[in-house]
């Protein structure tokens, strides 16, 4: 049986009552945690700045070249990019996270993780070159070289994310997004490396090929493969502690480097054979990649709105909410029927909104108490926001004039 122990008994009116047991503080209380959000906020600011430079060189230099065609292959490289972030905010309705994490994702695998698996890659091949191994060929290069290498070096933000800024990193949801998100950075620059060749070597026709096969057919190969990290690592952050979580990546960049180097030597075995059968076996393969992608997605933010509600359901019984509050915060349905009732009053649908994001960050609280993370932080954390719940609740209930009690 789960446990419900730790949550303080709220003294207020019955249970059922409807929109009952206002609790209110003497003094408002203070996020626990706000001098640290201060700090990873500055570095996430100077980190972000100095990858924004990067990338809008990449722009630049990307504009620039390619015989005339440079804004054309730019913007066909941002195309993709710019429907899958549009597809990781979609998905990140329920709970959002902070723009300037997602952003950071963005940029790390567009600009960081490229010049890591630059170096590393190319280390790694005179290395073994003076041990008489060539490592350059492309066999070697596509199936193994760069999976090890890619992965790795998209992967290891995530164990850093989620290490330096636990608070946002919540589950496996997250995970998924962040690791999309870097992978789909990733394909950007790679993208236009490749269409820009493809230009140079067949002018129009390659680059049309090229932009078919990689950007229309095969958009979320390296969203995918990283993504597969990012559950692992979700997982465990629910649960684990802050060496475990770190450790969970390995299994994540195993399953997400095999899927890339499978994809990798499928699409280097079908290069000398018939090229409409190589094309049938590149859609089958990215439908297949392309269908994991959206089932993960799906899967599992249904699986954090279940965990809400059940989360949620705790502090029902500990009197902090009605069950009718709780299937009004913890669903699709009651969200958009709560904003609209409360649109009627002045500043209303502000506060239902508090309301909404105080009790999403209760349920991931809540599940990180009863999996042992976070210790007193936590538990301070879990009084600060249902403080902040109840006092949303009640500046809502002042607007509607509804009478409200004081416990």
């Amino acid at each position: 049986m789960r446990s419900r122990s730790q949550i303080h008994q709220h003294s207020g009116a019955q249970l059922q009552a409807s929109w009952t047991q206002q609790a209110t503080s003497a003094m408002r209380r203070e996020d626990p945690t706000k001098g640290a959000d201060l700090a990873r906020l500055i570095i996430g600011i100077v980190v972000c700045a100095v990858l924004g430079l990067g990338f809008l060189l990449i722009l630049l230099l990307g504009a620039l070249s390619f015989r005339g065609v440079g804004v054309i292959i730019v913007l066909l490289s941002l195309l993709p990019l710019s429907v899958i972030i549009g597809m990781v905010l979609w998905f990140d309705r329920w709970k959002p996270q902070p723009k300037l994490i997602l952003g950071l994702c963005v940029l790390w695998g567009a600009v960081a993780s490229v010049i890591i698996v630059f170096i590393t890659q190319l280390t790694s091949i005179y290395a073994l070159g003076a041990f008489g191994i060539d490592a350059s060929g492309d066999v070697v290069g596509a199936v193994v070289m760069a999976p090890i290498f890619e992965e790795g070096a998209k992967g290891i933000f995530l164990v850093a994310l989620v290490l330096g800024a636990r608070k946002y990193f919540e589950g496996p949801l997250d995970g998924w997004m962040y690791g999309t998100l870097i992978g789909a950075g990733f394909a950007f620059t790679e993208n236009l490396l490749y269409l820009g060749s493809a230009y140079d070597d067949y002018q129009s026709q390659g680059l049309i090929l090229t932009f078919a096969m990689r950007c229309v057919v095969s958009p979320l190969l390296h969203s995918t493969f990283t993504g597969m990290a990012g559950i692992a690592i979700g997982l465990a952050a629910r649960r684990g502690s802050w060496w475990l979580t770190a450790l969970m990546w390995i299994p994540g960049y195993i399953v997400g480097a095999f899927l890339h180097g499978l994809w990798n030597g499928v699409a280097t075995a079908t290069d000398d054979i018939d090229p409409l059968a190589s094309i049938a076996i590149t859609l089958v393969f990215s439908a297949c990649v392309s269908a994991l992608w959206f089932g993960s997605g799906l899967y599992l933010r249904h699986e954090e709105t279940k965990q809400t509600r059940l989360m949620l359901g705790d502090y029902a019984n500990a009197g902090w909410l009605t069950h009718a509050e709780v299937d009004m915060l913890g669903t699709w349905k009651g969200r958009r029927a709560g904003r609209r009732w409360a649109s009627q009053f002045p500043g209303g649908k502000t506060e239902m909104k508090a309301m909404i994001r105080a009790a999403a960050s209760l349920s991931s609280i809540r599940e990180r108490i009863l999996g042992g993370v976070g210790g007193r932080t936590e538990i301070a954390r879990e009084r600060f926001e249902l403080d902040e719940l109840t006092q949303a609740r009640s500046r809502l209930m002042a607007s509607a004039r509804m009478p409200a009690r004081r416990p």
